[in-house]
């Protein structure tokens, strides 16, 4: 195949799949707002007299009934009160995201805290999350983890704009949840299993570790005067245009953790990185955090070095939340 026939079948195959996914995106956004229509018809028939809880309940009975015959599966009552509760959420349709799903509503629907609601409904059009990773990161306290590590002002910001990255603590989550790894808690597992098995999930441990992250390698060799050290995982985060180092210990930290992930930021700013990129990111990702440490070793203006307790399960969203009062 001549190059010029190349570039003609690949312009012709993007425009197709343009299209199918303008069109996907269209139906998507066209049935958002039919039902939000319906959830509006149903609140203002009740205002107008229908309120006897028996009579409202029966309405909507009938409503199904009649939907149902006609049109055939997507009416059932329950689906009708998620219609009702669209609307009693987003009295402003023009709030609504063009980028999501019904399904991706429902599941909102669930959260009852509104500035909750916001923010995810933000990461999700943006980030273009499917319903099963909106679903994983609400059952994964993504909002309450990231809020942990930010003051009022930042949290605050979290629910006007989503999570923007231009700060090295913008990427810091409380704790990292690496459940879908399969690891069990009171396994036998040595450094070099959670590797692999962070390896193998790429992908997930990717979208846990937040946005811009791009993977650049694993087990990187440093070599000084001859001796030989190990980073156990590089990715590059283009959000900050910077490398970010992690260190995996399963373990409690200790202050020659620290010392050791000094010492690999050091190398690749002074070696690894560019004139025009930022300095380098440490994160050593340990079963216990040992804050006190963490605070005498590193000095008080530190930007770049930062430990983070992992977990092999989703945790109680409710402990989370108590941490944020």
């Amino acid at each position: 195949m001549k190059p010029e026939q190349q570039l003609l079948f690949r312009s012709v195959q993007e425009l197709i799949e343009q299209a199918k996914q303008n069109i996907v995106r269209n139906v998507n956004s066209t049935m958002v707002m039919t039902y939000y229509q319906i959830g509006r018809m149903i609140i203002e028939d009740e205002q107008n007299g229908a309120t006897h809880a028996a009579y409202g309940k029966q309405t909507m009975a009938n409503l199904s009934q009649h939907l149902t015959g006609i049109f055939g599966r997507g009416y059932s009552v329950d689906n009708l009160e998620n219609m009702r509760s669209l609307y009693l959420a987003y009295r402003n349709s023009e709030t609504l995201s063009r980028n999501l799903s019904w399904s991706h509503y429902v599941v909102l629907l669930k959260v009852k805290n509104e500035q909750e609601r916001i923010f995810y409904e933000l990461e999700a059009s943006t980030g273009n999350w499917s319903v099963r990773e909106l679903q994983r990161q609400l059952n994964s306290s993504y909002y309450e983890r990231l809020a942990l590590s930010r003051d009022k002002a930042g949290v605050r910001k979290l629910t006007e704009e989503g999570q923007i990255v231009e700060h090295s603590t913008d990427i810091l989550k409380s704790p990292v949840v690496l459940e879908f790894l399969g690891l069990k808690e009171d396994h036998r597992y040595s450094e070099n299993d959670l590797e692999t098995a962070i390896i193998n999930k790429l992908e997930h441990f990717m979208l846990e570790l937040g946005k811009g992250f791009l993977f650049e390698g694993r087990q990187r060799r440093i070599t000084l005067e001859g001796d030989h050290f190990w980073v156990d995982l590089v990715f590059y985060n283009r959000l900050l245009d910077c490398f970010v180092l992690i260190d995996l210990k399963i373990g409690k930290l200790t202050h020659q953790d620290i010392g050791q992930m000094q010492m690999y930021v050091n190398y690749y700013d002074r070696r690894v990185k560019q004139p025009h990129e930022k300095p380098t990111i440490g994160i050593i990702l340990c079963k216990e955090d040992n804050k006190a440490v963490v605070e005498f070793t590193l000095p008080l203006n530190n930007e770049q070095i930062f430990s983070r307790e992992y977990k092999l399960y989703l945790p109680s969203k409710e402990e989370l939340q108590k941490q944020l009062l």
